[in-house]
């Protein structure tokens, strides 16, 4: 059984399935995270989407580095959970099943490529309260432990 964080789907609702993978990313003690000024103003862990057709760890790479400007490495799987919520930028109701990975920035190859997001490197007890999600707080308090 996959754990659910946030609000319980709602009855009246269609919810689209949106699969997503999502990193948690330390160095030297920080913690690399995105902040999202759109649809609202969030810190997240760097991730997203997954393609059709696109496995999961290529979508890794792929949605961390658009986030962040960073290459990564290692990526090891932490766990996964679910939440029910609308997404604005789709118009759509989703049930965003989120895979968490553990994972090695390498080389920053350039700013974030996604408009609206900037990267952050933080302590993590500064970052972990920041995510805008008890999902991304719970894997992310996980990994640092």
């Amino acid at each position: 059984m996959i754990r659910r964080f946030g609000e319980p789907p709602r009855s009246d609702v269609a919810y689209t399935l949106r699969p997503g993978a999502y990193a948690v990313l330390m160095r030297h003690g920080q913690m690399l995270v995105t902040f999202q000024a759109e649809p609202d103003y969030e810190f997240q862990l760097p991730g997203g989407g997954i393609d059709p057709g696109e496995s999961p760890i290529v979508a890794l790479y792929r949605e961390v580095y658009e986030e962040t400007g960073y290459s990564i490495s290692n990526p090891r799987r932490l766990g996964a959970f679910r939440r029910f919520v609308y997404m604005p930028e789709y118009e759509i109701w989703a049930e965003k099943l989120c895979t968490i990975y553990a994972a090695r920035p390498a080389v920053r190859k350039g700013p974030p490529t996604e408009p609206g997001h900037t990267a952050h490197w933080l302590p993590p007890e500064q970052a972990i309260p920041l995510l805008a999600n008890p999902g991304d707080r719970y894997f992310a308090d996980l990994a640092n432990c």
